[in-house]
């Protein structure tokens, strides 16, 4: 699947980012040149080697989680710009 200069476009739409024709350009060029590389994955035979998410053992370092009393709602808001109650007042759709 080749990428087109639409699909740079929406992309850029959903990403809410403006680019240059020169930057449409490049980038529709790079993302046709990944495509081409990750599919030639699709061209091996892959049938005797096991999915993976980590080409390397991953070892959790965390410690198990374990219930303990939770911040007093006074000093969880206590530098709070404004709040409502004993929650965070923030504006109407968030911040941007």
């Amino acid at each position: 699947m080749a990428i087109t200069r639409d699909d740079v476009l929406h992309v850029a739409a959903l990403a809410e980012l403006e680019l240059s024709e020169e930057e449409i350009a490049r980038l529709t060029e790079q993302l046709g040149d990944i495509l081409a590389a990750v599919g030639k994955v699709s061209e091996l035979d892959l049938s005797d080697v096991p999915p993976t998410s980590h080409p390397l053992e991953v070892v959790n370092v965390w410690e198990d989680d374990e219930p303990r009393p939770c911040l007093p709602v006074e000093e969880a808001l206590a530098n709070a710009p404004e709040r409502e109650g004993d929650f965070f007042k923030v504006p109407p759709g968030g911040a941007r």
